[in-house]
């Protein structure tokens, strides 16, 4: 994968993250917070915690940081898949957001 094609598909996948909190936003009564810097997402729950979501161009990676610890995604197959599991990175920041904001949250992709 290029530099190019890398920053093509990170930058969508960080513009349906932020699609999906404005959705969640709408939808529910959830207090969910997006910030975007840069290639940085900060997901902010009424708790106060955190889950952050930054692009490694040199490494044609997107890392997620959450309670759950430190991530590391590639594009594989179609999909942000984890470089040290099989799970893919939208049922990972499900998961993680659901356990940080206390109720079910669903991130599609």
């Amino acid at each position: 994968m290029t530099d190019s094609e890398f920053l093509d598909r990170a930058e969508s996948l960080l513009k349906t993250i932020e699609a999906e909190c404005d959705r969640i936003s709408e939808q529910t009564d959830t207090d969910l917070d997006c910030q975007r810097v840069g290639n940085m997402l900060t997901l902010t729950f009424a708790n106060r915690s955190q889950i952050v979501i930054n692009l490694q161009k040199p490494l044609h990676e997107v890392w997620m940081a959450a309670k759950s610890g430190g991530h590391h995604y590639r594009w594989v197959d179609g999909v942000w898949q984890d470089t040290k599991a099989d799970t893919d990175f939208f049922a990972a920041l499900s998961t993680d957001a659901t356990l940080q904001a206390g109720c079910s949250l669903r991130f599609g992709g």
